[in-house]
């Protein structure tokens, strides 16, 4: 029987020193902080609101992205501006996971979000969502399924983000926190309260495996073509294995430096070993997975993971010599 999360939110372990977490705030003072923009398929136009960031961990460690990020041809890396502040990557540390992106997050005075969901943002999709008050304001709230929350400075936060919520600051100064988006792991849950110990036990979490190296001369030849459901590069969408979807061809290829997938379509994602010739698309989880299975014709093994749910569909991959076309 699932356990159901005990809360939208949980205060975690440990609790941070409020006055160096200020300190590294004023050294990025004179830094220009970009709109938040989100991202699906591609970064979209930003809030239209007060609602700035600087990333100290993105996609390919761009400084200049604030956008939370996706699956794509890059992994997360550091961004130059977490050398200027290495309190906060002591914080950083601290996550037992791999980290995704890491970003201050500037909410304006006078700022109010509308109501909305981050998408597959919670452990059911081997995501977390934490949060590190840096300076806040009576004024300044989230409201998370229907409760509302005032953060403190220095106090660590999981919020299931999944949930509907909203921002608001009515409050007479800016407030920042560092937000951090991991991999869940089974440690994840050891800086969790104790009464969560059920939930990350006995519920529909999808934890995610550790970055294995590349199986370099394990395949010969080292690239394959095959048609898959367009939708299954689309990792908003949940229901990809319809026989009657659209089909885009894409080539696998595994080389010394590791794999990688691109497709008819432009779209290029970076491919993480987790399992023997399984593959998680960089810069995501292992909700959406590859396999590679050789044979005379091999299989390209398409899986997704919603908690302990798995869907899956074979389908044909043919090994490309060397120098020769891909078919079309």
């Amino acid at each position: 029987m699932s356990v159901p999360m005990p809360a939208a939110a949980a205060r975690l372990l440990p609790t941070f020193d409020e006055s160096r977490l200020v300190d590294e705030l004023r050294a990025l003072r004179e830094t220009t902080w970009g709109q938040q923009r989100p991202y699906d398929t591609d970064v979209l136009p930003s809030a239209g609101i007060d609602w700035r960031c600087l990333s100290l961990r993105s996609l390919g460690g761009d400084g200049a992205r604030t956008d939370p990020g996706g699956p794509g041809a890059e992994s997360f890396a550091d961004t130059p501006w977490l050398e200027r502040v290495p309190y906060l990557g002591e914080v950083l540390k601290t996550v037992p996971g791999s980290l995704r992106a890491a970003r201050l997050m500037a909410l304006g005075m006078g700022v109010r979000s509308v109501d909305h969901f981050d998408t597959k943002c919670g452990p059911a999709w081997g995501m977390a969502r934490l949060h590190v008050p840096i300076t806040t304001n009576p004024g300044a709230l989230l409201v998370l399924d229907g409760v509302k929350h005032s953060w403190q400075p220095g106090t660590f936060w999981f919020g299931d983000f999944s949930r509907r919520h909203m921002v608001l600051n009515e409050g007479p100064s800016v407030r920042v926190h560092l937000m951090i988006d991991c991999l869940v792991t089974p440690e994840l849950a050891d800086i969790f309260p104790p009464d969560w110990g059920p939930y990350f036990q006995h519920s529909d979490v999808l934890y995610c495996k550790p970055e294995l190296p590349p199986r370099a001369g394990h395949f010969t030849p080292a690239s394959w073509q095959a048609r898959l459901p367009s939708a299954f590069l689309d990792w908003e969408e949940d229901d990809i294995f319809d026989d009657s979807a659209e089909r885009t061809s894409a080539v696998i290829t595994v080389t010394a430096d590791g794999a990688h997938l691109t497709s008819e379509c432009g779209r290029s994602f970076g491919l993480i070993r987790i399992k023997g010739d399984e593959y998680r698309l960089a810069g995501w989880s292992d909700e959406r997975t590859v396999e590679l299975v050789t044979g005379t014709p091999g299989w390209l093994v398409l899986r997704t993971r919603c908690g302990r749910s798995v869907g899956d569909i074979a389908v044909p991959a043919y090994a490309i010599p060397a120098g020769s076309r891909t078919r079309s």
